[in-house]
């Protein structure tokens, strides 16, 4: 967003500052010249002057072409500027309602209308359970990924302890209403998972790094959930073949690997229970392995099953 607002001051003026760009985005001078290196990767064409009363501009004859919408990609964009919330984006709101202002601008009356009447008739609910993180710190995340460029962060844990990071970041990704990095932490010289809505005083360096070869980010994320700080480590064999398996459980459950003509489970749990439940409902035969305590969560979902079935009232 700010370097399409960098794009807009440059075509509303002759020349401008970079100290101008500066004050205006309230960032740093090198920032605003990563901005101007970002546009002129893009391809648009960024003069600057050196020294005293230097300035950029936008070389002669160059505007940005206008931008015509059909009904239906008019649509799209006006329901994904609705939906920015749903997905953990609730902070873009201003800059949401400004993209909508400008999009109604530039529609035909009938169009706008009939894209209005479709987004008051639709309701988008925001799920409970959403985290919102800093869209900012998102986009500068996912610069940095595709630059390959290291990024230094304060980190805040689960528990409260606040740590500083050098992380090498190989993407972002959304997950059950957070955002969560995945990247190679220096400080614990390894792979690592970040919630993003925990990362405070994000910046980028201008060191590079090498991203490992074929680095499934989902498949990370989902293995570094499964085990994600609970308290017990669970381990179980079913007589399912993996791919049913990953198929009734969510995704980031389990790790799952085939043995013995069935599939092993291996999770964390924070509550024995509700893990005693979700194995109960693949329908399989069950061995387990670990921990023991897993038996007395079976025998407790047991009972209380008994008691609702012979109508007795089950205590909250």
């Amino acid at each position: 967003m700010r370097i399409l607002t960098v794009l807009e001051f440059l075509q509303s003026r002759d020349a401008i500052s970079g100290q101008e760009l500066a004050d205006h985005l309230e960032v740093s001078l090198r920032t605003v010249q990563r901005y101007i290196v970002r546009l002129q990767d893009l391809g648009v064409p960024v003069d600057s002057t050196r020294g005293p009363g230097g300035s950029y501009r936008l070389r002669t004859g160059y505007r940005m072409p206008p931008v015509m919408f059909g009904l239906e990609e008019a649509y799209a964009v006006a329901l994904g500027l609705d939906a920015l919330s749903y997905v953990g984006m609730a902070d873009m709101a201003p800059q949401a309602e400004s993209a909508r202002a400008k999009l109604g601008r530039v529609l035909p009356s009938a169009a706008s209308e009939r894209v209005a009447a479709i987004r008051a008739a639709m309701v988008l609910e925001r799920p409970r359970r959403v985290v919102d993180a800093n869209a900012v710190q998102l986009m500068e995340l996912a610069v940095a990924t595709t630059t390959c460029h290291r990024v230094r962060m304060d980190y805040r844990a689960r528990d409260g302890k606040r740590t500083k990071r050098t992380v090498e970041p190989l993407g972002v990704m959304q997950y059950e209403g957070r955002w969560f990095l995945g990247a190679k932490c220096l400080l614990r010289k390894g792979l690592r998972s970040f919630r993003v809505d925990r990362i405070e005083n994000l910046e980028t360096t201008d060191e590079r790094f090498e991203p490992p070869p074929a680095f499934d980010l989902r498949a990370y994320i989902h293995r570094s959930l499964a085990h994600a700080g609970d308290r017990w480590r669970v381990e179980v064999w079913v007589d399912l073949d993996s791919e049913e398996v990953a198929w009734r459980l969510p995704p980031a459950f389990a790790q799952l690997h085939e043995e013995d003509g069935g599939t092993v489970i291996r999770c964390g749990s924070s509550w024995l229970p509700g893990t005693a439940l979700h194995l109960l409902s693949l329908g399989a035969e069950v061995r387990i392995r670990r921990p023991w305590e897993l038996r007395e969560a079976f025998a407790e979902v047991a009972l209380r099953s008994g008691r609702i079935a012979a109508g007795g009232q089950e205590r909250s």
